[in-house]
């Protein structure tokens, strides 16, 4: 069996990725950071010139011969904070993951952010450094101070956020788009902390330093991370075949009140209508009439056939010297009351 059937296979990307080729520029690039990482320790414990040089910019406040861009600075710097970014790139590279239909940019991403502080935070606490703004002794180091800003972590978060998308770029130009991209966050992260006086020089190097070794060291990382991807999927299609293979649960039905459910009526009998009275009145009557104030008694009304009505169709009733309309004599109009029957 060859070496490579042991590799793991991801979709996607190459098999040659999972083993990391230590290439002549890669090899250089890995001696010359752990040489600067290795000599800024060094001249910091040693309090060489370095430190003195940290001084000599501290002492000349670089915040106030520059004001007018101080607000401009502040803003900028966020881009080094670990939780603005970290929240943006992985909102950026959750949609590689679902374009891609893989989880290796949001694993790298996770690998690169917590290696970088367990190295870097490890150091920090190591080394307990104070900063320019705590001070104490011109000229001395800060060391062992109950600090934590050597190196700097704005300057090594900006290094591995930014430098994880030229990372994992997929084309020879968009890799060198954002490496440029990153090296300008990082160098102007690093310079804005030295600005508004919270990092030494000195920190800034060793955070460039630290943010370059990780990167570095994400190939070595990479079969590790396949073999943790290969067991998300495989987790996740167990959850969905599990899912799938669940029987629905079965709901037991609610017995209905038997005197809420209505009576089925039969073939041969036919619905009976409920007759209402109110107030004594029939149904069809009373039943429109509103009801009866409290202190007014309801008072009932004739109809038209109780109604005293003469057969001429007059409702006063008849006199005795008044003649039926059919029966009046033709002349000129009789005047109405006594005068008109004693003549006028």
């Amino acid at each position: 069996m060859r070496t490579d059937d042991k590799l793991p296979q991801v979709k996607g990307r190459p098999t040659d990725l999972a083993r990391p080729r230590m290439t002549r520029t890669r090899r250089w690039l890995l001696g010359s950071t752990l040489a600067v990482y290795a000599a800024t320790v060094i001249g910091v414990l040693t309090t060489s010139w370095l430190v003195q040089f940290d001084w000599q910019v501290m002492l000349f406040r670089p915040y106030k011969h520059w004001p007018e861009i101080h607000t401009f600075l502040d803003y900028f710097v966020v881009m080094g904070q670990r939780g603005p970014t970290a929240v943006a790139v992985t909102a950026w590279m959750g949609w590689c993951c679902y374009k891609q239909r893989t989880l290796r940019p949001l694993i790298v991403l996770g690998t690169s952010l917590l290696l970088l502080n367990i190295t870097v935070g490890s150091v920090k606490l190591g080394f307990g450094r104070l900063g320019p703004h705590y001070a104490t002794t011109v000229g001395s180091n800060e060391m062992w101070g109950n600090g934590d800003i050597f190196p700097s972590g704005h300057t090594a978060n900006a290094v591995v956020t930014w430098g994880v998308l030229a990372y994992l770029a997929t084309t020879p130009r968009a890799r060198r788009v954002a490496s440029v991209i990153a090296a300008v966050f990082a160098f102007g992260v690093g310079m804005t902390t030295v600005y508004l006086g919270t990092h030494w020089v000195s920190d800034v190097v060793l955070g460039w330093a630290a943010g370059v070794l990780v990167l570095l060291a994400l190939p070595w990382l990479e079969p590790a991370m396949a073999r943790a991807e290969a067991l998300l999927l495989a987790l996740y299609d167990k959850v969905r075949e599990r899912r799938a293979s669940a029987p629905l649960p079965v709901t037991r039905p609610v017995a209905a009140s038997t005197l809420a459910t209505p009576r089925a009526a039969r073939d041969d009998e036919l619905p009976a209508r409920e007759t209402v009275s109110v107030g004594g009145r029939p149904s069809g009557v009373a039943a429109h009439m509103p009801e009866a104030r409290p202190h007014h008694p309801l008072r009932t009304h004739p109809i038209r056939s109780e109604r005293g009505v003469t057969p001429g169709g007059s409702r006063r009733p008849p006199h005795a010297d008044r003649l039926p309309r059919a029966t009046a004599p033709l002349g000129p109009p009789a005047g109405r009351g006594r005068a008109a029957s004693t003549g006028g």
